[in-house]
């Protein structure tokens, strides 16, 4: 089963979620928008929810420390360079990498 870090982006929000699942991605973006996480989860909050990045890992602990360091930069201007520069996103996924 393949693993994930993903971006979701909300229009109405104008905000963006970063997570990381082990699952089908499709449906875990369709989970988000139904509210099926809980009412108190962040991504609870609106139904509008789109793709805006994913990164393809090697296993589920690297989504994670992916999903963590993406976290760690508290950035949309970040995060929006990731999707601009293919050479960022080489980078923090190589960074993230188990050796």
């Amino acid at each position: 089963m393949s693993s994930h870090t993903y971006i979701l982006y909300s229009t109405t929000l104008n905000k963006f979620y970063i997570g990381a699942c082990h699952e089908d991605l499709d449906q875990r973006i369709e989970n988000h928008n139904a509210g099926v996480y809980g009412s108190k989860s962040f991504t609870s909050n609106t139904n509008d929810w789109v793709l805006f990045l994913k990164f393809d890992c090697d296993d589920y602990a690297h989504a994670i420390r992916l999903e963590r360091k993406i976290k760690s930069m508290k950035s949309s201007v970040y995060i929006q360079n990731l999707n601009t520069y293919a050479e960022l996103r080489d980078k923090i996924f190589k960074e993230t990498r188990s050796t």
